[in-house]
């Protein structure tokens, strides 16, 4: 599975770099915090492939890594998606290593 690591995602963000940016984390927890991502909850990514571009880098994340690798892991398996990059550390680790 490709990553990218959250110095990667605040320089594509800075730069203005043409990417989508998929939050699959749950409605209050997008609420408490987030970082401007698009909110897919996990459970409606399977209603919601559409909604995933397949022309650019598209960057998922959730609070720590593990339920965007879920996310893309299906979409990969299910819908040949290959442009899809996990967020390593999720929106925990932009806390701690961006928004010190």
């Amino acid at each position: 599975m490709k990553e990218i690591t959250v110095q990667e995602l605040k320089k594509m963000q800075d730069s203005n770099e043409g990417f989508q940016f998929i939050d699959v984390r749950e409605p209050y927890e997008y609420e408490e915090a987030n970082l401007g991502a698009e909110l897919i909850p996990l459970g409606d990514v399977p209603d919601s492939v559409d909604k995933f571009k397949r022309d650019q880098k598209v960057v998922v994340h959730c609070r720590s890594g593990k339920r965007s690798a879920n996310a893309i892991k299906y979409l990969e398996e299910k819908h040949q998606y290959d442009n899809l990059y996990n967020l390593k550390g999720g929106i925990l680790a932009y806390q701690q290593e961006i928004d010190e």
